[in-house]
């Protein structure tokens, strides 16, 4: 894998992540008059649960996915009851909840993120391709208490303008990168809690290497969150070795017969505290403090 370093100029993205992005513009446009609704909506939500602190811990975190179907796979569990599935996980330890909320390709509604938010008492993560703050207020009427950004789908104007709109909102971010110039932009923008994919999401062809060679260049101040291709306990302890603080697994457990044990067996693996970049995000935006997300 190319582990970029310097800045690069933001092109919009291409394959299945940019027909999915433009597809995100265009629903956030036929819902962008219901932003004052939303807001007030909002407001009359429980408060978030924290999301960052949950991700802390002596066993690694397991952030498990709701998902019905996906690009790369097709269906997965056409039939999968959002509500009764989270609540599986739940029981078998997951410390948070992600919900896809994509129509076209993954199968999701915000009545799933809704549904799941008023079942689980852990956080839920909207996951989508969010690219308007109208979606994040969404996600905060429907009562997540975080939400997916990913760093190639969003300009360095953007993503700042979607982080301050989450941080307005109530909702914590996690924030997806797959090379070391989105980490620095992520970084920049003010993440805390940052993913990284091993799947290219405009190719959609997964790569193993990835989430080793960025996660321990992620601050140590910050929580790192290895994502795709995470499936056995084997997958979870070569991510804890290299200093992952979570994981999100997906089409795994939504496929499984068993979704609840599944889950108990990775939320079983001890997290590794290995060293990780202690100042990188002084690096990348000077002035920076530390301290815990």
């Amino acid at each position: 894998m190319q582990v970029f370093s310097s800045a690069r100029r933001w092109t919009f993205p291409e394959g299945t992540l940019g027909a999915l992005t433009r597809e995100a513009h265009e629903r956030a446009a036929a819902v962008s008059g219901t932003l004052a609704e939303l807001r007030d909506r909002a407001a009359d939500v429980a408060p978030s649960r924290p999301f960052g602190a949950t991700m802390r811990g002596d066993r690694l975190r397991v952030i498990a996915e709701v998902k019905r179907a996906s690009p790369s796979k097709g269906a997965i569990a056409p039939g999968l009851d959002a509500a009764e599935q989270a609540r599986a996980y739940v029981a078998g330890g997951a410390a948070a909840i992600s919900v896809l909320t994509e129509p076209t390709r993954f199968g999701g509604t915000l009545g799933d993120l809704a549904a799941v938010a008023g079942t689980v008492a852990v956080p839920v993560i909207r996951k989508d391709f969010l690219v308007h703050p109208v979606q994040l207020w969404e996600a905060r009427a429907a009562g997540a208490s975080a939400a997916l950004l990913i760093v190639r789908s969003l300009s360095d104007d953007d993503l700042v303008r979607l982080m301050h709109t989450a941080a307005d909102a109530g909702l914590a971010t996690l924030v997806e990168v797959r090379d070391l110039g989105e980490l620095d932009r992520a970084l920049a923008a003010g993440a805390t809690v940052i993913g990284v994919n091993n799947r290219n999401l405009e190719t959609l062809v997964i790569d193993p290497a990835t989430a080793p060679a960025i996660i321990p260049c992620i601050p140590a101040v910050c929580i790192a969150v290895a994502e795709s291709g995470m499936r056995t306990p084997d997958d979870l302890i070569a991510a804890a070795s290299v200093g992952a603080d979570a994981v999100l697994v997906g089409s795994a457990i939504s496929a499984a017969a068993n979704p609840e044990g599944e889950v108990r067996q990775l939320a079983a693996v001890p997290r590794r505290m290995a060293p990780r970049d202690a100042d990188r995000a002084r690096r990348a935006v000077p002035g920076i403090v530390s301290g815990h997300p």
